[in-house]
């Protein structure tokens, strides 16, 4: 240290078959902020190593784990476990039980019905949700990830006939005498409701416990975001078109939404069987020569670089009050993160950027947006900072985030 671009190069390409693609960028991450805090150019941006990584990621293709979605059937099934156990430990007295089942049985529903992420589960308030009577409630979040200028954003849960979020969460409030502070809390041995609220970390725990006692095969394929997909999943089924779904849960890009939706026949093996007995034989095709494009001598020149102006919204927030690196991770992101793209702050505050991106065409463009969202991020996690970016091209219309 420090190293060059090509040392970086042969370390990505010695443990290409031994590391995943993530953990290599993690590490890509971990280079860059050393070299740009000790005063070095960062090499981890020079163009043999980006055409390393790309390589190592076509060679070795790793498939995104999703979450299974929680289906309607199995959350119905959870919830009809969870009042038979209501009802057995009311029987028995057991006050500690009774709370942990009502509390697990609001935070499912008003997390499937709402799309809530975990943390947005965790971090809502008591004060900050409205009932309104025969209609259902409204829940405000200050702060979520897809609110980028942090102004809020008030989500309307609707009171439903079965399945109702509302009243599942009124009974839970109620039996735990909350009246401020976090909604979804932990609960002693002895039955005594805390007062903080769960931690995000203990939230997997806690709904794979529930899933397993439940009955459910494998739950330890489930996650809070099982919620979000499964509610994604209901509602395209049900016939939402993907707009009305985007503007209820909250997502800004198709993409985004399209990442949720897993479709109901996903082979659409009916609406192929009925093409292909709808489509006449096609008459012989033409030479292969009519159609076959030669380049001069094999040879195929490289496509001409291009550049894209992207602009970036970016919020960062602390973890917690504790937190005191939120001015480092800031400085950070712009010096490792956004510098080597030719940042321009458009604002004071550091909110607002234009970025110059240069690529040989679509999907060089996208890794590189990828490989920075990645690393502005996990400059923010390991300054235990909450991060929230988006980055769109204003002619184009596209957003990642």
């Amino acid at each position: 240290m420090p190293a060059t671009a090509d040392s970086i190069a042969r370390y990505l390409a010695d443990h290409a078959e031994v590391l995943a693609i993530t953990t290599l960028r993690q590490r890509l991450a971990a280079l860059a902020q050393w070299h740009v805090t000790q005063g070095f150019p960062d090499p981890t941006k020079a163009p043999v190593v980006r055409k390393v990584l790309k390589g190592i990621q076509a060679l070795h293709p790793a498939q995104e784990k999703q979450a299974t979605p929680l289906q309607i059937d199995l959350l119905t099934q959870v919830v009809n476990w969870l009042d038979r156990a209501i009802e057995l430990a009311s029987e028995r007295q057991d006050t500690g039980r009774v709370l942990r089942h009502a509390r697990n049985k609001a935070m499912l529903l008003l997390g499937f019905w709402r799309g809530f992420r975990g943390d947005e589960l965790v971090r809502l308030q008591v004060e900050h949700v409205e009932v309104v009577r025969e209609q259902g409630m409204s829940c405000y979040l200050p702060q979520s990830k897809g609110d980028r200028r942090l102004q809020g954003r008030t989500y309307k849960v609707p009171m439903l006939s079965q399945l109702c979020p509302v009243a599942a969460y009124n009974n839970w409030v109620t039996m735990a005498g909350l009246s401020s502070g976090p909604v979804f809390r932990g609960i002693d041995r002895w039955g005594r409701v805390r007062e903080t609220g769960l931690h995000i970390n203990s939230l997997l725990k806690l709904m794979r416990s529930v899933f397993s006692q439940a009955g459910l095969n494998t739950p330890e394929s489930f996650s809070s975001h099982s919620l979000r997909r499964g509610f994604a999943n209901w509602a395209n089924s049900s016939g939402w078109d993907v707009k009305t779904l985007m503007e209820y849960v909250g997502w800004k890009d198709v993409k985004s939404a399209m990442r949720y939706i897993d479709g109901t026949d996903p082979f659409q093996q009916q609406r192929i069987e009925k093409d292909l007995s709808a489509t006449p034989p096609s008459p012989a095709s033409a030479s292969p020569t009519a159609v076959i494009a030669y380049v001069e001598d094999g040879v195929c020149p490289p496509p001409p670089a291009r550049e894209t102006v992207l602009e970036l919204d970016m919020a960062l927030s602390r973890f917690s009050s504790q937190v005191r690196g939120l001015t480092k991770a800031h400085r950070l992101i712009e010096e490792i993160g956004l510098s080597p793209f030719r940042m321009q702050r458009l604002d004071k505050e550091g909110t607002h950027y234009q970025l110059t991106i240069t690529s040989s065409d679509e999907e060089e463009l996208e890794d590189i947006v990828i490989n920075l969202l990645d690393d502005i991020h996990r400059i923010a996690d390991n300054h235990q900072c909450f991060l929230d970016a988006t980055l769109h091209d204003p002619t184009g219309g596209r957003h990642w985030d």
